[in-house]
């Protein structure tokens, strides 16, 4: 778990927006794609593994994966919580 101080100061690298820690049900939904296949973070590359936590984007429409506690805040690993449309 991210310490709230230390999310209060996180924000999305592309949209500026403020990050807050993923729902269940946003972490179910994109790990569901993800297991359907196809899903491709900004940067293009395949997702294939599921996401154990992730930071969403205050409007929610991007997930940012956190590793071993870690939260990869990379342009290209921006996931779309939409992953019904293309990346």
């Amino acid at each position: 778990m991210i310490a709230p101080e230390f999310l209060a100061m996180l924000i999305c690298p592309t949209t500026r927006q403020q990050l807050r820690a993923a729902s269940v049900t946003e972490l179910e939904a994109v790990n569901d794609a993800i297991a359907g296949g196809g899903v491709c973070n900004r940067g293009g590359r395949s997702v294939d593994g599921p996401l154990s936590a992730a930071l969403a984007t205050s409007d929610g429409a991007w997930l940012y994966p956190v590793l071993d506690g870690i939260p990869i805040l990379l342009e290209s690993e921006g996931i779309s919580a939409d992953t019904t449309e293309p990346n």
